[in-house]
C-alpha cells in the first residue's frame, strides 16, 4: 500500500508541473541495506545504493575494463622524478549545487588517514602527501612507485568536505572516533553521482531521484553518452528471492538486483516479458590444500588430485551449464590479466585416462598400493589404500565444505572430489561445516587438510594474488590460508606491485599464475555465471559487463522503451 501511495503521489506531482509522465524505474533488492552511511554500508545492497551517490575519480570501462577518468577530467600525468601524479578534476557539483573541488579530495584523503577507514586506508598509505595546485588540480606524491595507484587508490569514493568536516570534528573528540563516524545517521547524503536519496522507508523501499547536477549528464565518457534517462529509481526491498521473482513476473519491478539461482531459470525462460542476462563473474571457486603438513605438502600429490577432478562433470551436473570451468586463479572474464596458458590438469581426458595419468604420477613419486587402481591390462580396479613414499599408509583426510543449505554447489563439489580421490585409494572424506566455523578452522587455526571455498567478487586488479599467496601473509587470520611459500613467487609479487609499466606488470602476473598452477596451493574449479533478469516491456539499454548488469553504467544508460 505504501508503495502504491508513493507512486501515485509522484505521478500526481509531475502531472501538475509538466506534460510528460516521469519515468520510474523499479528495482528489487533481496535484503535491507545495512546502512546508508558510506563508512558502515559495505554489504552488497548498501553498495548498490551508495554507488549511485558517491563517485570516484576514476572507474573501469564496462567493456574494456580499463581505468578511465570519471570525476577526473583526463588521464593523470605521471612525473617519475617527483614520483607524483597530477589529476585534473571535472567541473562537477555536489547534489546541493555546491562545487566539487580539490579541497574535497584533500579532505577525503585526510579522513581516510585520521580514521583508518577499512577498505581505503591500506591503499592510500602509499601516498606521501597531496597538494591542491588550484581548485581543480591535485597532485598526489607517492612514497614509492605503485601499480595499484589507479585501480585501488583512485577508485575510492570522494566525499564532501562541507558535509563531513563537522561530523569528523565531533568524532575525533570521542574515545572511539571510527565507531562514532560509522554510527552517524546520514539522512541527506551529498554526492556527485547520477541519483540522490529522496526517501527511505526501512523495510519497504528506497526512493532516489535524478541528480540535476550530475556531471555525466549528456557527456560522452568511455564512448558512452550518459543520462540518466529515468527520473526516479525505486528500490523495493524483498525478504526472499521467491517473493522478488514473483514481483518480477508480475512486472511490479523491472529488474531484480541479485544473482538468480538456476532453479528459477526454466520458469523465467518461458516468460516472453522477461529477459535473462548471463555474464561472467570476477569470482574464484576452488579446492585449497594445507601445504604445512602431510599429505598435501607434496606437490606431486596435489597435481595428481587436480588431474582426477572432472570439471566437465562439475559444469554439467553442479552448475547446470550456467558457468565455466576455471583453470587459472585470475578469472577468464578479467581478460586483460587472465593467463589462458597455465597448466591444465586432466584437460580433454575421460575419467579412465585421468585416473591412469594420476596413478602414474603418484607411482613415479614413490606412492604404492597392494592393489593399484589400474590393472596390468589397463582397466580400472578398486584399489587398496594408498601408501605414502615412506611406506606408511596415508591417513584419513578431510575436505571441508560449506553446508548444502549455504552453498549446494560447493558442498556437492566436495562430495564428488571425495569420490574421485577414492578411485585412487585415497582416504578422502568430505565434511560440511558451518561457514563461520569453516573460516575459523581454515583461516585462523590452520587446522585442516583441504577445503572448498570461493571468492564471489574478486577485485579486477589482480594484486590479490600477492595477498593470497605471499609468504609474509602465512599467519593466523591472514590471507595465505594454504601456507604457500615460494621465494620466487614472493619476489614477483613484490616487484609487480611497484611496476608502473602495465605490459611489464602483466607479464609478471601471467608468470605468477603459471607458477601457482604448477605448485597448486589452490586448484581452481569453476566460475558460475551471474544470472540476472529484467522485464523488457518498459526499459532497455542495460550495460552488460563482468559481474552483471547491476552497475552504475546501466543506471546511467537505461531508458524507457519507445
Amino acid at each position: 500500500m505504501a508503495l502504491a501511495v508513493l507512486g501515485l503521489a509522484v505521478v500526481g506531482l509531475f502531472s501538475c508541473s509538466q506534460s510528460k509522465e516521469p519515468s520510474f524505474l523499479k528495482i528489487g533488492l533481496p535484503e535491507e541495506p545495512r546502512s546508508l552511511n558510506l563508512w558502515l554500508g559495505t554489504d552488497a545492497n548498501s553498495r548498490n545504493i551508495l554507488s549511485q551517490i558517491y563517485q570516484p575519480l576514476f572507474r573501469r570501462h564496462p567493456e574494456t575494463l580499463e581505468m578511465i577518468p570519471w570525476l577526473a577530467k583526463e588521464d593523470p600525468v605521471f612525473n617519475e622524478k617527483q614520483m607524483s601524479y597530477t589529476v585534473t578534476l571535472r567541473q562537477a557539483k555536489w547534489s546541493d549545487g555546491s562545487d566539487f573541488t580539490s579541497e574535497d579530495v584533500l579532505f577525503t584523503r585526510q579522513l581516510f588517514s585520521d580514521f583508518k577507514i577499512p577498505r581505503y586506508y591500506s591503499h592510500w598509505r602509499i601516498i606521501e602527501k597531496v597538494e591542491a595546485v588550484n581548485a581543480h588540480t591535485v597532485v598526489f606524491y607517492l612514497k614509492e612507485p605503485s601499480a595499484v595507484f589507479l585501480p585501488r587508490v583512485m577508485t575510492a569514493p570522494m566525499v564532501s568536505k562541507k558535509e563531513w568536516e563537522p561530523v569528523c570534528k565531533q568524532a575525533l573528540a570521542t574515545e572511539k572516533p571510527l565507531r562514532f563516524l560509522q554510527d552517524y545517521q546520514v539522512e541527506n547524503p551529498l554526492g556527485t553521482g547520477p541519483f540522490m536519496l529522496h526517501e527511505y522507508q526501512k523495510g519497504a523501499y528506497i526512493h532516489m531521484i535524478k541528480n540535476p547536477y550530475f556531471f555525466g549528464q549528456g557527456q560522452t565518457i568511455g564512448n558512452l553518452t550518459l543520462g540518466p534517462f529515468v527520473d526516479h529509481v525505486l528500490f523495493n526491498i524483498y525478504g526472499t528471492s521467491d517473493v522478488a521473482i514473483l514481483a518480477l513476473k508480475k512486472k511490479d519491478i523491472d529488474y531484480y538486483w541479485w544473482d538468480i539461482q538456476p532453479g528459477y531459470i526454466q520458469d523465467l525462460e518461458k516468460n516472453s516479458d522477461i529477459d535473462l542476462h548471463y555474464n561472467k563473474k570476477s569470482a574464484l571457486y576452488y579446492l585449497g590444500f594445507n601445504l604445512r603438513k602431510p599429505p598435501f605438502n607434496d606437490k606431486v600429490l596435489r597435481q595428481a588430485v587436480a588431474t582426477v577432478v572432472d570439471k566437465a562433470f562439475i559444469l554439467d551436473r553442479i552448475l547446470q551449464n550456467h558457468g565455466n570451468p576455471m583453470h587459472s586463479i585470475v578469472p577468464a572474464g578479467n581478460h586483460f590479466w587472465h593467463n589462458p596458458d597455465v597448466r591444465k590438469y586432466g584437460e580433454g581426458m575421460d575419467q579412465k585416462t585421468r585416473i591412469t595419468t594420476a596413478w602414474k604420477m603418484l607411482a613415479e613419486a614413490g606412492y604404492s598400493w597392494e592393489t593399484p587402481p589400474v590393472a596390468s591390462d589397463g582397466s580400472l580396479t578398486k584399489p587398496s589404500d594408498i601408501q605414502m613414499p615412506s611406506g606408511e599408509k596415508m591417513e584419513k583426510f578431510v575436505i571441508l565444505t560449506p553446508p548444502a543449505d549455504y552453498d549446494p554447489k560447493r558442498a556437492f563439489a566436495g562430495t564428488m572430489i571425495q569420490e574421485w580421490l577414492r578411485q585412487l585409494g585415497m582416504p578422502a572424506f568430505a565434511r560440511p561445516m558451518a561457514f563461520n566455523s569453516l573460516l575459523e578452522t581454515v583461516k585462523a587455526k590452520h587446522d585442516f587438510d583441504a577445503f572448498v571455498l570461493g571468492y564471489g567478487k574478486l577485485d579486477l586488479d589482480p594484486d590479490y594474488l600477492s595477498s593470497f599467496f605471499s609468504t609474509k601473509n602465512d599467519n593466523p587470520r591472514d590471507w595465505n590460508m594454504s601456507g604457500y611459500r615460494n621465494p620466487e613467487f614472493d619476489k614477483l609479487a613484490a616487484t609487480q606491485k611497484l611496476t608502473v609499466d602495465v605490459e611489464a606488470r602483466r607479464q609478471m602476473i601471467f608468470d605468477m599464475q603459471a607458477m601457482l598452477l604448477e605448485d597448486v596451493p589452490y586448484y581452481p574449479l569453476y566460475n558460475p555465471h551471474i544470472i540476472e533478469a529484467t522485464v523488457n516491456k518498459r526499459f532497455e539499454g542495460w550495460v552488460e559487463r563482468v559481474d552483471g548488469i547491476g552497475n552504475i553504467w546501466s543506471l546511467c544508460m537505461v531508458k524507457p522503451v519507445d
